[in-house]
């Protein structure tokens, strides 16, 4: 196994909905060091059984925190700390520099984020390429792309 060394990424679910999805992110975020962010509603439960399966026994060792809303952490972060990953920029994320303690924000499943936020921070979006055969890759699988290429920009 190779070992990786990260400086520790964020990654943000705006109101989750998929506890599977969830689950799988929670898995991800303890095997690269990141701390998990999740904003309120979610759809499931924290102790949902497809969460738990899906991040399997990696849960307790997951550093993560629940917030009401996003505002705490729009309001406390630096702008250029903060990327808002949606469909709906020509911007790829493969065009952005990436730092140690960055923001990946994600939103549901079912409509990603508000149209408003993506308005006021249309200079923080980015988006990952795909044909026009598909509205959006599962979130799971966007968050991997994303924060494996920010990990990537700061090992090489």
């Amino acid at each position: 196994m190779i070992e990786l060394v990260t400086p520790g990424f964020n990654i943000v679910l705006y109101q989750p909905e998929i506890p599977a999805n969830t689950g799988n992110i929670g898995r991800l975020c303890v095997g690269t060091d990141s701390r998990l962010h999740l904003v309120k509603p979610f759809r499931f439960l924290l102790d949902d059984k497809s969460l738990k399966r899906a991040g399997l026994d990696y849960w307790p060792e997951l550093d993560f925190c629940i917030h009401d809303d996003l505002s705490a952490i729009l309001s406390s972060v630096d702008r250029e700390k903060l990327f808002f990953c949606t469909t709906k920029t020509g911007i790829s994320y493969l065009d952005r520099h990436y730092q140690a303690g960055d923001y990946f924000i994600f939103g549901p499943e079912s409509r990603g984020l508000p149209e408003e936020l993506l308005s006021e921070y249309s200079d923080r979006c980015i988006s990952i390429p795909m044909t026009g055969k598909i509205r959006s890759l599962n979130l799971s699988n966007s968050v991997a792309i994303t924060l494996y290429e920010a990990i990537r920009q700061i090992s090489i």
